[in-house]
C-alpha cells in the first residue's frame, strides 16, 4: 500500500486536475495505483482493520471495487481527490503501521 500511495504522488507532482484529462498515462497510472492500495487493504485480515480504526477500510477497498467493476464509468475527479488529498493523509498512517510491525 505505501509503495502504491507514495508512486501515485509521485506521478501526480507538479501536475493538476486537468491533466488527468489530457494524459491517459498519467490517467491509467493513478487508477491502476488506487486499485492497488484496494486491493492489499482487502487483503488484510478483518482484524486487522479493525484494530486500525483510524484508516478508512471500507472506503479503500469500495474505491478499489468501483475502479476495477465500473471501469467504464471512472469519475477523474474523485480519483484525482483521492491522489491529491487523501493519499497524503493516508501515508503517514501506514508508515506508523509500518515501523510497528517492524518492532
Amino acid at each position: 500500500m505505501i509503495e502504491a500511495a507514495e508512486t501515485a504522488l509521485r506521478f501526480a507532482a507538479g501536475r493538476n486536475r486537468a491533466d488527468v484529462d489530457t494524459d491517459d498515462q498519467l490517467r491509467f497510472a493513478l487508477v491502476q495505483a488506487v486499485q492497488i492500495i484496494g486491493e492489499a487493504a482487502s487483503r488484510l485480515s478483518a482484524e486487522t482493520r479493525s484494530a486500525l480504526p483510524s484508516i478508512p477500510w471500507p472506503d479503500i477497498i469500495f474505491m478499489r471495487n468501483r475502479l476495477v467493476h465500473a471501469y467504464f464509468d471512472i469519475d477523474h475527479d474523485i480519483v484525482w481527490q483521492t491522489v491529491s488529498d487523501d493519499l497524503p493523509a493516508l501515508l503517514p498512517l501506514l508508515h506508523a503501521i509500518s515501523l510497528n510491525d517492524k518492532h
